[in-house]
């Protein structure tokens, strides 16, 4: 069997002079993609956002960034309570229980969470989490209404009268 290993191989095959060959480049006239791409970069530059638009942008990310964070600590904290409460209590699947009828309203979960109830705790954590998409979306419709952006007014009135309706279209 042949033997290719390259530090095995005679000095005689890698000759000790080597020739480069250098050439210069001559400069040419930029191709008229390249000048197109040049005036596309800059007139982004032209378009960046007015002082309103950025304020607007920070503000509703922050609402997203914190509320969802907000939201998911009231859940987790109302989680702990109900485990250290019911956490050694065996689960019992074989009887469904529904939502207790003072969790169905606003002022039912408000009332059972000033009574220090754990399951209300992780029922108001989710109202939060469903409350914040809402609070963004007219914190949105008032920002453009503001600006007098009358097709973003529009849309995003859409956009509510689509979310109120899917929160009370069920109770109608």
């Amino acid at each position: 069997m042949a033997n290719f290993d390259l530090f095995l191989l005679p000095f005689s095959l890698i000759s000790p002079k080597s020739e480069v060959n250098v050439q210069s480049l001559q400069l040419e006239e930029p191709d008229s993609e390249i000048k197109a791409l040049k005036q596309l970069a800059k007139n982004a530059n032209n378009n960046t956002k007015t002082e309103s638009e950025q304020q607007l942008e920070n503000l509703l990310s922050n609402l997203l960034k914190f509320g969802v964070l907000i939201a998911s600590a009231v859940v987790l904290f109302g989680g702990i309570i109900y485990l250290v409460h019911y956490g050694n209590q065996p689960a019992r699947y074989q009887f469904f229980k529904g939502e207790p009828s003072q969790f169905l309203s606003l002022e039912g979960v408000t009332k059972a969470v000033l009574a220090g109830s754990d399951r209300a705790i992780i029922q108001l954590g989710l109202l939060l989490l469903i409350a914040i998409p809402i609070i963004r979306v007219v914190i949105s419709l008032l920002a453009f209404l503001r600006m007098r952006n009358w097709s973003f007014v529009i849309i995003t009135l859409l956009v509510l009268t689509s979310l109120i309706y899917s929160l009370i279209g069920g109770y109608c």
